[in-house]
């Protein structure tokens, strides 16, 4: 079974993800609402793949992606954004989102 953080600022949004991913029969470890508990839920869990927002406010995705990749470059994270600016697509893609 495949194993998944969802981190985001907003609740909802997170409670969302975390019903329609228990649908799909995919184990969710572990919830987050910044990019700092993005890093401890990955250092606690190892979950197969993070769902992480970008844009949120303290600890935004990009410090949560970029700590993660210290500790595993492999991980696969997968970055959740409304924010389509091409400035924020470089940062994501230097970053290998």
């Amino acid at each position: 079974m495949t194993s998944v953080i969802v981190v985001d600022d907003d609740r909802d949004t997170v409670e969302v993800f975390c019903e329609y991913l228990a649908i799909k029969d995919i184990k969710v470890l572990g919830r987050g609402y910044d990019g700092k508990s993005a890093v401890e839920l990955y250092k606690q869990h190892k979950p197969d793949v993070v769902l992480l927002d970008v844009m949120m406010p303290d600890y935004d995705g990009f410090y949560g992606l970029e700590q993660i990749r210290k500790l595993d470059p492999a991980a696969k994270i997968i970055m959740v954004t409304a924010d389509l600016t091409s400035d924020t697509e470089k940062k994501l893609v230097e970053l290998k989102a």
